[in-house]
């Protein structure tokens, strides 16, 4: 954006625009929004705000699609209104130029026949507008719902790497902010914005035609209002891009907040938090105050500038009716379109808010959509061999790899795991056991070599496919919102009430969840808070049981457990366990005792192989671990 003192810039000078303080001042050290540089910069450099507004394009032209026949009825129902709208101007001329003069003579006829005309013009014009409305509303709330859909529908397919970085906050304003800022305009605002840019060509064709001398006259506005409406585009789309912004980061805390409300309250950090809150609410107020204040020096200025207007006119106007060079309709025609020149103009000034605020919320979620997932889908997909022959099989050839390309952390690992097999992971944090894991959930590809399941590249092989044959269990055992069944259930959507209690009773969950309020159709509240870290557990194996994958991934998943609740876990992995293939991943070596084999990491390498047993009785790290959990013991 040029200034005015620039050659080509604004005729105005530009009001300084308050920029957002930066994601460390905001959070004083803790980045809680990793993309907000990134996007302050889109917001200056022209080709990044070229491409936004491009693929916002884009975005749009394929929302409208499905709906291009009721578009085409929309805008002709618009070219009625505003044509009748127009009418009313140049009936006037004609009552006081054509249907006077006979009313003297005592002939009422002409001014019967305007009237009538001014009748059927108000009637169009209403019959119109409603019609426009009614339809308007219908494609805009059907736009909407597309756009959320396919919004939250990409959310859930993109990579659990999208997702580290991109806070959950920052959704949450994509999918509620951004949306509605867009709702607005559909709502209230899109039929003003487009029958006042109609009402101001139509009425400046009508101006020319009706008396040229005053159009030239009233051409001498043009420029002054060229120039405003350019520096109040220009610097209210930045403006506005600008508000989404800090929104986003208002909303970013208020959620980062409550999700972490136990940490909040007890370390006492709640006069901390406010204070943050504080800033970015600060943030936002002025950013919005910004957009305003273009809008009070805007508002105005089209105003003043179309009083000036008319009053030249006005002046000009009636010498010419004086020297007989124009008629006194004409004239009064000619005053009444000035002013429904003007007042669009005015008018679109309280909406343009409207538009730049979603214009650069459709920006921010076609930002979103244009995202491309880490690990994409196979363009043509591989199935996965049968159970028997050796389905559950997972090999690991010459796999490096790193989330930073500097700092690699696996160093040409080779791995394989025959089918039906249970493998335990350790070593020290940061030896690459949870990067194993999520490399073979597929979470991420490796930077080189190959992961494969029963022979086949993960990469080649259909996420729905992988998803049904591989499942990952975590400490952070997530259960939603809803009945413990439909939790367990999560895992086979079409199992019936007795593969779910057959599931529980096989795991060893039957006994505590009849035991509850409800029993199965207890609901466990949100995350699961009404049950035990180890109740949670439970639920999750039992998910994973009527799920039946061909590999599971267990990683941390007895850390957080007391010893009498492990006990019953462990009785619960061994029935889960059994006849699949099992990567385990446990600091705690009771789990480890259950695998048929033992792998130690360190720095990215296998360092150990072999039995429990067999490497018990070596002189290395698993023996030393083994000898420390003994002594632990006593």
């Amino acid at each position: 954006m040029t200034d005015g003192n620039e050659p080509g810039g604004d005729p105005l000078p530009a009001v300084p625009v308050p920029r957002p303080r930066s994601a460390q001042e905001n959070w004083r050290g803790i980045a809680v929004d990793p993309d907000a540089d990134r996007s302050r910069a889109e917001d200056t450099d022209p080709a990044a705000v070229a491409r936004l507004r491009a693929r916002s394009r884009v975005l749009l032209r394929d929302l409208l699609h499905p709906h291009r026949r009721q578009l085409a009825v929309a805008v002709a129902l618009l070219l009625i209104q505003n044509v009748a709208s127009m009418a009313g101007p140049y009936l006037v001329m004609l009552g006081i130029d054509r249907a006077i003069p006979p009313l003297r003579a005592g002939d009422t006829r002409p001014l019967t026949y305007i009237a009538a005309a001014f009748v059927v013009a108000t009637v169009a014009e209403y019959t119109a507008r409603r019609g426009f409305l009614a339809l308007s509303a219908r494609i805009g709330q059907a736009v909407l719902l597309d756009l959320r859909r396919r919004v939250y529908g990409h959310f859930l397919r993109l990579s659990v790497a999208f997702h580290q970085r991109y806070t959950s906050g920052r959704m949450v304003s994509r999918l509620t902010s951004d949306l509605d800022s867009i709702g607005e305009l559909v709502g209230g605002g899109i039929d003003s914005l487009v029958l006042a840019a109609l009402s101001i060509l139509s009425v400046a064709a009508i101006l020319l035609w009706l008396d040229l001398p005053l159009a030239a006259v009233t051409l001498l506005a043009f420029p002054f209002l060229y120039w405003l409406s350019r520096w109040f585009a220009r610097t209210s789309a930045v403006a506005y891009r600008w508000t989404r912004d800090t929104i986003a980061l208002v909303i970013v805390h208020a959620v980062e907040s409550l999700r972490g409300i136990r940490a909040v309250q007890a370390f006492r950090r709640e006069p901390r938090n406010q204070r943050i809150f504080v800033r970015v609410n600060d943030d936002y107020r002025r950013a919005s105050l910004h957009a305003f204040q273009l809008i009070a020096t805007y508002s105005p200025g089209v105003k003043l500038i179309g009083n000036v207007t008319i009053a030249v006119v006005l002046c000009y106007g009636g010498w010419r009716v004086l020297n007989g060079h124009a008629e006194v309709g004409v004239l009064a025609a000619f005053l009444l379109y000035l002013r429904r020149f003007f007042e669009p103009m005015q008018e679109l000034s309280q909406f343009y808010n409207s538009l730049q605020s979603a214009t650069a919320a459709l920006e921010k979620l076609a930002g979103v959509l244009d995202e491309q997932p880490e690990v994409p889908e196979p363009a043509r997909p591989v199935p996965l061999p049968a159970p028997e022959s050796g389905r559950g099989a997972v090999t690991f050839h010459s796999v490096s790899f790193g989330y930073y390309p500097q700092s690699p952390i696996l160093h040409g690992l080779d791995l394989d795991i025959p089918a039906g097999q249970t493998v335990a992971l350790i070593g020290a944090t940061g030896a690459g056991k949870s990067t194993i894991a999520k490399l073979l959930a597929r979470f991420h590809d490796p930077n080189t070599g190959t992961v494969a399941l029963g022979g086949v590249d993960l990469r080649d092989i259909a996420d729905a496919d992988l998803r049904q044959a591989l499942v990952l269990v975590t400490q952070e055992t997530h259960l939603f919102g809803g009945t413990v069944a439909e939790n367990i259930r999560f895992g086979r959507p079409d199992a019936d009430d007795a593969a779910v209690a057959a599931a529980a009773k096989a795991i060893g969950a039957d006994e505590f969840i009849t035991a509850l309020p409800d029993g199965y159709a207890t609901q466990v509240h949100r995350r699961g808070s009404r049950l035990s870290a180890g109740q949670r557990q439970l639920v999750a194996f039992a998910r994973v049981f009527l799920a039946d994958p061909a590999v599971l991934i267990l990683d941390e998943a007895t850390s957080s457990l007391d010893v009498p609740t492990e006990r019953a876990v462990q009785r619960a992995l061994a029935t889960i366990l059994r006849d699949r293939t099992a990567l385990v991943i446990a600091h705690r070596l009771s789990t480890v005792e259950i695998a048929d084999r033992v792998l130690v990491l360190e720095s990215g390498r296998i360092v150990e192989d072999g039995s429990p047993a067999r490497l018990v009785h070596r002189d290395g790290r698993y023996a030393e671990l083994h000898r420390q959990w003994l002594d632990s013991l006593s």
